[in-house]
Protein backbone atom coordinates (compact mmCIF):
# COMPACT_ATOMS: atom_id res chain seq x y z
CA UNK A 1 0.00 0.00 0.00
CA UNK A 2 1.12 3.60 -0.53
CA UNK A 3 1.28 6.01 2.01
CA UNK A 4 -1.88 8.64 2.94
CA UNK A 5 0.56 11.32 1.52
CA UNK A 6 0.71 10.12 -1.84
CA UNK A 7 -2.36 8.09 -2.37
CA UNK A 8 -4.95 9.35 -4.85
CA UNK A 9 -7.58 6.31 -4.35
CA UNK A 10 -7.94 4.95 -1.00
CA UNK A 11 -10.64 2.29 0.70
CA UNK A 12 -10.84 1.48 3.98
CA UNK A 13 -12.95 -1.68 5.30
CA UNK A 14 -15.07 -0.95 1.77
CA UNK A 15 -18.40 -3.18 1.53
CA UNK A 16 -21.23 -2.82 -0.82
CA UNK A 17 -24.48 -5.30 0.13
CA UNK A 18 -27.11 -5.78 -1.91
CA UNK A 19 -31.07 -7.23 -1.48
CA UNK A 20 -32.14 -9.72 -3.65
CA UNK A 21 -35.46 -11.72 -3.79
CA UNK A 22 -35.85 -14.83 -4.38
CA UNK A 23 -38.84 -17.66 -4.91
CA UNK A 24 -39.62 -18.96 -1.52
CA UNK A 25 -40.45 -22.54 -0.88
CA UNK A 26 -44.10 -24.01 -3.43
CA UNK A 27 -47.44 -22.64 -1.91
CA UNK A 28 -45.43 -19.62 -0.62
CA UNK A 29 -46.79 -16.00 -2.48
CA UNK A 30 -43.92 -13.96 -1.37
CA UNK A 31 -40.47 -13.60 -2.35
CA UNK A 32 -37.91 -14.18 0.34
CA UNK A 33 -35.75 -11.60 0.91
CA UNK A 34 -31.58 -11.96 0.75
CA UNK A 35 -28.74 -10.26 0.91
CA UNK A 36 -25.17 -10.70 -0.79
CA UNK A 37 -22.56 -9.27 -0.30
CA UNK A 38 -20.75 -7.99 -3.80
CA UNK A 39 -17.67 -6.37 -1.57
CA UNK A 40 -16.85 -7.39 1.52
CA UNK A 41 -14.57 -5.15 3.69
CA UNK A 42 -11.78 -4.20 0.88
CA UNK A 43 -9.00 -1.48 2.09
CA UNK A 44 -6.17 -0.26 -0.77
CA UNK A 45 -4.39 2.99 -1.91
CA UNK A 46 -3.21 3.28 -5.05
CA UNK A 47 -0.50 6.48 -5.95
CA UNK A 48 -0.63 8.91 -8.21
CA UNK A 49 1.15 7.98 -11.11
CA UNK A 50 0.45 3.90 -10.75
CA UNK A 51 -1.23 1.33 -13.50
CA UNK A 52 -2.91 -1.29 -11.16
CA UNK A 53 -4.40 -4.46 -12.62
CA UNK A 54 -7.93 -4.94 -10.26
CA UNK A 55 -8.35 -8.58 -11.56
CA UNK A 56 -10.94 -11.81 -10.36
CA UNK A 57 -13.66 -14.27 -11.69
CA UNK A 58 -16.72 -12.57 -13.43
CA UNK A 59 -18.95 -11.69 -9.96
CA UNK A 60 -15.95 -11.08 -7.70
CA UNK A 61 -16.67 -7.45 -7.30
CA UNK A 62 -14.61 -5.88 -9.59
CA UNK A 63 -16.74 -3.83 -11.47
CA UNK A 64 -19.39 -3.09 -8.34
CA UNK A 65 -15.66 -1.09 -7.06
CA UNK A 66 -15.26 0.14 -10.32
CA UNK A 67 -19.36 1.85 -9.46
CA UNK A 68 -18.49 2.80 -5.81
CA UNK A 69 -15.23 4.95 -6.84
CA UNK A 70 -17.15 6.94 -9.76
CA UNK A 71 -20.21 7.54 -7.60
CA UNK A 72 -22.53 5.25 -9.46
CA UNK A 73 -23.18 2.66 -6.44
CA UNK A 74 -22.99 4.17 -2.45
CA UNK A 75 -21.05 1.71 -0.43
CA UNK A 76 -22.70 0.04 2.41
CA UNK A 77 -19.87 0.59 5.17
CA UNK A 78 -16.49 1.73 5.39
CA UNK A 79 -14.49 4.71 3.95
CA UNK A 80 -13.64 5.41 0.31
CA UNK A 81 -11.91 8.75 -1.34
CA UNK A 82 -10.57 9.59 -4.88
CA UNK A 83 -8.54 12.60 -4.85
CA UNK A 84 -9.83 13.33 -1.50
CA UNK A 85 -13.74 13.74 -2.61
CA UNK A 86 -16.27 11.23 -1.14
CA UNK A 87 -17.65 9.70 -4.85
CA UNK A 88 -21.59 9.26 -3.87
CA UNK A 89 -21.20 12.41 -2.32
CA UNK A 90 -20.03 14.92 -4.46
CA UNK A 91 -20.17 12.37 -7.84
CA UNK A 92 -20.23 15.96 -10.13
CA UNK A 93 -17.40 17.36 -8.72
CA UNK A 94 -15.60 14.17 -9.03
CA UNK A 95 -16.86 13.34 -12.57
CA UNK A 96 -14.68 16.19 -14.21
CA UNK A 97 -11.20 14.72 -12.57
CA UNK A 98 -11.68 10.83 -13.28
CA UNK A 99 -12.27 9.07 -16.84
CA UNK A 100 -14.04 5.90 -16.92
CA UNK A 101 -14.52 3.25 -19.91
CA UNK A 102 -16.90 0.22 -19.55
CA UNK A 103 -16.01 -2.39 -21.91
CA UNK A 104 -19.08 -3.79 -22.88
CA UNK A 105 -20.93 -0.48 -22.98
CA UNK A 106 -20.61 3.18 -24.52
CA UNK A 107 -20.02 6.46 -23.35
CA UNK A 108 -21.06 7.79 -26.96
CA UNK A 109 -24.14 8.55 -28.66
CA UNK A 110 -25.23 5.70 -30.62
CA UNK A 111 -26.84 7.71 -33.90
CA UNK A 112 -24.59 10.67 -34.43
CA UNK A 113 -20.86 10.57 -35.85
CA UNK A 114 -18.25 10.24 -33.61
CA UNK A 115 -16.81 13.69 -33.90
CA UNK A 116 -20.61 15.04 -32.44
CA UNK A 117 -19.75 12.43 -29.22
CA UNK A 118 -16.21 14.65 -28.73
CA UNK A 119 -17.99 18.06 -29.09
CA UNK A 120 -20.90 17.02 -26.73
CA UNK A 121 -17.97 16.25 -24.07
CA UNK A 122 -16.55 19.31 -25.29
CA UNK A 123 -19.17 20.97 -23.72
CA UNK A 124 -20.37 19.32 -20.64
CA UNK A 125 -17.17 18.87 -19.13
CA UNK A 126 -16.09 22.66 -20.49
CA UNK A 127 -13.06 22.24 -21.95
CA UNK A 128 -11.27 25.22 -22.59
CA UNK A 129 -11.60 25.47 -26.85
CA UNK A 130 -7.44 25.02 -27.49
CA UNK A 131 -6.98 21.81 -24.68
CA UNK A 132 -9.76 20.34 -26.11
CA UNK A 133 -8.23 20.82 -29.70
CA UNK A 134 -5.04 19.46 -28.72
CA UNK A 135 -6.12 16.61 -26.56
CA UNK A 136 -8.42 15.57 -29.72
CA UNK A 137 -5.77 15.84 -32.23
CA UNK A 138 -3.43 13.97 -29.84
CA UNK A 139 -6.35 10.98 -29.12
CA UNK A 140 -7.35 10.61 -33.01
CA UNK A 141 -3.56 10.43 -34.15
CA UNK A 142 -2.60 7.53 -31.64
CA UNK A 143 -5.74 5.39 -31.38
CA UNK A 144 -6.29 5.99 -35.56
CA UNK A 145 -9.34 7.47 -35.59
CA UNK A 146 -9.08 10.06 -38.27
CA UNK A 147 -10.95 8.00 -40.97
CA UNK A 148 -14.01 7.55 -38.27
CA UNK A 149 -14.91 11.12 -36.92
CA UNK A 150 -17.98 11.68 -39.18
CA UNK A 151 -18.83 8.15 -38.73
CA UNK A 152 -22.22 7.33 -36.50
CA UNK A 153 -21.27 5.13 -33.62
CA UNK A 154 -23.79 2.49 -34.59
CA UNK A 155 -21.61 1.39 -37.87
CA UNK A 156 -18.34 0.96 -36.02
CA UNK A 157 -16.58 -2.14 -35.00
CA UNK A 158 -16.54 -3.17 -31.61
CA UNK A 159 -12.45 -1.85 -32.01
CA UNK A 160 -13.16 1.29 -33.28
CA UNK A 161 -15.86 2.24 -30.78
CA UNK A 162 -13.79 1.08 -27.35
CA UNK A 163 -11.16 3.38 -29.07
CA UNK A 164 -13.55 6.11 -29.24
CA UNK A 165 -14.71 5.37 -25.98
CA UNK A 166 -11.14 5.61 -24.45
CA UNK A 167 -10.84 8.85 -26.33
CA UNK A 168 -13.72 10.53 -25.13
CA UNK A 169 -12.98 9.76 -21.51
CA UNK A 170 -9.40 11.59 -22.00
CA UNK A 171 -10.51 14.66 -23.83
CA UNK A 172 -11.32 16.82 -20.26
CA UNK A 173 -7.75 15.19 -18.99
CA UNK A 174 -8.78 13.27 -15.66
CA UNK A 175 -6.30 12.61 -13.11
CA UNK A 176 -7.63 8.90 -13.08
CA UNK A 177 -8.70 6.79 -15.48
CA UNK A 178 -11.20 3.58 -14.98
CA UNK A 179 -10.71 0.51 -17.47
CA UNK A 180 -13.15 -2.06 -17.28
CA UNK A 181 -12.58 -4.77 -19.67
CA UNK A 182 -11.21 -2.24 -22.66
CA UNK A 183 -9.76 -5.27 -24.71
CA UNK A 184 -13.07 -7.55 -24.60
CA UNK A 185 -12.99 -8.63 -27.90
CA UNK A 186 -10.78 -6.80 -29.59
CA UNK A 187 -8.48 -7.68 -32.06
CA UNK A 188 -4.61 -8.16 -31.60
CA UNK A 189 -4.10 -5.29 -33.59
CA UNK A 190 -6.47 -3.21 -31.90
CA UNK A 191 -5.54 -4.73 -28.24
CA UNK A 192 -1.88 -3.13 -29.61
CA UNK A 193 -2.88 0.07 -30.44
CA UNK A 194 -4.97 0.53 -26.93
CA UNK A 195 -2.43 -0.45 -24.39
CA UNK A 196 0.13 1.15 -26.31
CA UNK A 197 -1.78 4.46 -25.71
CA UNK A 198 -2.65 3.79 -22.53
CA UNK A 199 1.41 2.91 -21.99
CA UNK A 200 2.17 6.64 -23.47
CA UNK A 201 -0.60 8.27 -21.85
CA UNK A 202 0.63 7.32 -17.83
CA UNK A 203 4.18 7.60 -18.71
CA UNK A 204 3.98 10.82 -20.33
CA UNK A 205 0.91 12.35 -18.51
CA UNK A 206 1.20 10.12 -15.24
CA UNK A 207 -2.56 9.37 -15.60
CA UNK A 208 -3.20 6.78 -12.59
CA UNK A 209 -5.09 3.90 -14.61
CA UNK A 210 -6.96 1.19 -12.28
CA UNK A 211 -7.74 -1.63 -14.68
CA UNK A 212 -10.03 -4.88 -14.64
CA UNK A 213 -9.53 -7.29 -17.20
CA UNK A 214 -9.52 -10.76 -17.73
CA UNK A 215 -6.53 -10.74 -20.43
CA UNK A 216 -3.72 -11.30 -18.52
CA UNK A 217 -1.57 -10.02 -21.36
CA UNK A 218 -3.48 -6.31 -20.61
CA UNK A 219 -1.77 -6.91 -17.01
CA UNK A 220 1.82 -7.85 -18.30
CA UNK A 221 2.13 -5.42 -20.69
CA UNK A 222 0.66 -2.35 -18.79
CA UNK A 223 0.55 -3.09 -14.93
CA UNK A 224 3.07 -2.95 -12.05
CA UNK A 225 1.07 -4.19 -9.64
CA UNK A 226 -2.21 -5.93 -9.56
CA UNK A 227 -4.90 -7.08 -6.79
CA UNK A 228 -7.24 -9.90 -7.32
CA UNK A 229 -10.66 -9.71 -5.35
CA UNK A 230 -12.68 -13.12 -5.07
CA UNK A 231 -16.15 -12.84 -3.37
CA UNK A 232 -15.91 -9.52 -2.89
CA UNK A 233 -12.66 -9.88 -0.83
CA UNK A 234 -9.13 -9.01 -1.84
CA UNK A 235 -7.22 -11.77 -1.76
CA UNK A 236 -3.43 -10.28 -3.39
CA UNK A 237 -1.94 -6.90 -3.62
CA UNK A 238 1.49 -7.23 -5.23
CA UNK A 239 3.59 -7.77 -8.69
CA UNK A 240 2.19 -9.85 -11.37
CA UNK A 241 5.21 -12.75 -11.14
CA UNK A 242 4.87 -13.26 -7.19
CA UNK A 243 1.12 -14.15 -7.98
CA UNK A 244 1.84 -16.63 -10.63
CA UNK A 245 4.69 -17.92 -7.79
CA UNK A 246 2.12 -17.82 -5.12
CA UNK A 247 -0.15 -20.22 -7.02
CA UNK A 248 2.52 -21.92 -8.93
CA UNK A 249 0.70 -21.46 -12.07
CA UNK A 250 2.10 -22.48 -15.35
CA UNK A 251 2.07 -21.37 -19.19
CA UNK A 252 1.73 -23.64 -21.84
CA UNK A 253 3.75 -24.07 -25.01
CA UNK A 254 1.94 -25.56 -28.05
CA UNK A 255 4.70 -27.15 -30.24
CA UNK A 256 4.18 -28.36 -34.15
CA UNK A 257 6.92 -31.21 -35.20
CA UNK A 258 7.91 -31.83 -38.53
CA UNK A 259 6.30 -35.43 -37.70
CA UNK A 260 5.22 -37.43 -35.03
CA UNK A 261 8.07 -38.08 -32.04
CA UNK A 262 8.43 -38.98 -28.53
CA UNK A 263 7.92 -36.54 -25.90
CA UNK A 264 10.18 -33.66 -25.96
CA UNK A 265 12.62 -33.39 -23.22
CA UNK A 266 14.08 -30.10 -22.28
CA UNK A 267 15.30 -28.22 -19.35
CA UNK A 268 12.86 -25.99 -17.54
CA UNK A 269 9.07 -27.19 -19.14
CA UNK A 270 7.66 -30.79 -18.54
CA UNK A 271 5.44 -32.51 -21.03
CA UNK A 272 1.89 -32.49 -21.12
CA UNK A 273 0.24 -34.29 -23.95
CA UNK A 274 0.73 -35.05 -27.28
CA UNK A 275 -1.79 -35.05 -30.41
CA UNK A 276 0.22 -36.13 -33.41
CA UNK A 277 2.91 -33.72 -34.36
CA UNK A 278 1.43 -31.36 -31.40
CA UNK A 279 2.78 -31.14 -28.14
CA UNK A 280 2.24 -29.31 -25.57
CA UNK A 281 4.59 -28.29 -22.25
CA UNK A 282 3.94 -26.66 -19.07
CA UNK A 283 6.68 -23.90 -17.25
CA UNK A 284 6.27 -22.31 -14.50
CA UNK A 285 4.40 -18.81 -15.21
CA UNK A 286 7.00 -16.57 -13.69
CA UNK A 287 9.67 -18.09 -15.59
CA UNK A 288 10.80 -16.53 -19.28
CA UNK A 289 9.92 -18.74 -22.07
CA UNK A 290 12.98 -17.97 -24.29
CA UNK A 291 15.40 -20.69 -22.76
CA UNK A 292 12.34 -23.30 -23.17
CA UNK A 293 11.68 -21.79 -27.13
CA UNK A 294 15.63 -21.76 -27.84
CA UNK A 295 16.23 -25.25 -26.34
CA UNK A 296 13.51 -27.08 -28.18
CA UNK A 297 14.28 -25.24 -31.62
CA UNK A 298 17.95 -26.40 -30.95
CA UNK A 299 16.81 -30.31 -30.68
CA UNK A 300 13.58 -30.91 -32.19
CA UNK A 301 12.25 -30.32 -35.99
CA UNK A 302 10.25 -27.47 -35.56
CA UNK A 303 7.52 -26.39 -37.38
CA UNK A 304 5.79 -23.49 -35.29
CA UNK A 305 5.38 -22.82 -32.02
CA UNK A 306 2.99 -20.48 -29.71
CA UNK A 307 2.94 -19.59 -26.00
CA UNK A 308 -0.64 -19.47 -23.71
CA UNK A 309 -1.03 -17.85 -20.79
CA UNK A 310 -2.80 -19.33 -17.97
CA UNK A 311 -6.33 -17.96 -17.59
CA UNK A 312 -7.23 -15.59 -14.73
CA UNK A 313 -9.80 -18.16 -13.25
CA UNK A 314 -7.02 -21.05 -13.56
CA UNK A 315 -4.21 -18.31 -11.56
CA UNK A 316 -7.02 -17.88 -8.55
CA UNK A 317 -7.83 -21.42 -8.29
CA UNK A 318 -4.35 -22.43 -7.54
CA UNK A 319 -4.34 -19.95 -5.37
CA UNK A 320 -6.66 -20.51 -3.53
CA UNK A 321 -5.00 -24.53 -3.00
CA UNK A 322 -2.08 -22.82 -2.16
CA UNK A 323 -3.89 -20.75 0.69
CA UNK A 324 -5.73 -23.40 1.78
CA UNK A 325 -9.06 -21.97 1.17
CA UNK A 326 -12.28 -23.35 0.78
CA UNK A 327 -15.04 -22.40 -2.33
CA UNK A 328 -16.53 -19.53 -0.50
CA UNK A 329 -13.30 -17.86 0.99
CA UNK A 330 -13.62 -19.53 4.39
CA UNK A 331 -14.92 -17.61 7.72
CA UNK A 332 -13.75 -14.29 9.50
CA UNK A 333 -10.29 -13.38 8.99
CA UNK A 334 -9.75 -15.08 6.01
CA UNK A 335 -8.67 -12.27 4.17
CA UNK A 336 -5.83 -11.66 6.13
CA UNK A 337 -4.70 -15.06 6.46
CA UNK A 338 -4.93 -15.59 2.31
CA UNK A 339 -2.86 -12.46 1.76
CA UNK A 340 -0.44 -13.33 4.62
CA UNK A 341 0.19 -16.86 3.32
CA UNK A 342 0.42 -15.71 -0.34
CA UNK A 343 3.07 -12.50 0.08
Amino acid sequence: MTSDETALIELQDVEKTFEVRRKREKGRLRRQKHQVRAVDGISFRVARGEVVGYIGPNGAGKSTTIKMLTGILTPSGGRLRVAGIDPARERTRLARRIGVVFGQRTTLWWDLPLIDSYRLVHRMYRIPDGRFAQNLERCVELLDLGGLLDVPVRQLSLGQRMRGDIAAALLHDPEVLYLDEPTIGLDVVSKTRVRGFLRDLNQEQGTTILLTTHDLTDIEQLCGRVMVIDHGRLMYDGGLAGLHEAGGSERQLVVDLERELPPIDVAGARFVRAEGARQWLAFPASASAAPVVAAVAEKYPLVDLSVREPDIETVIAKMYDSGGLGESGGGPGTQEAAEKSLR
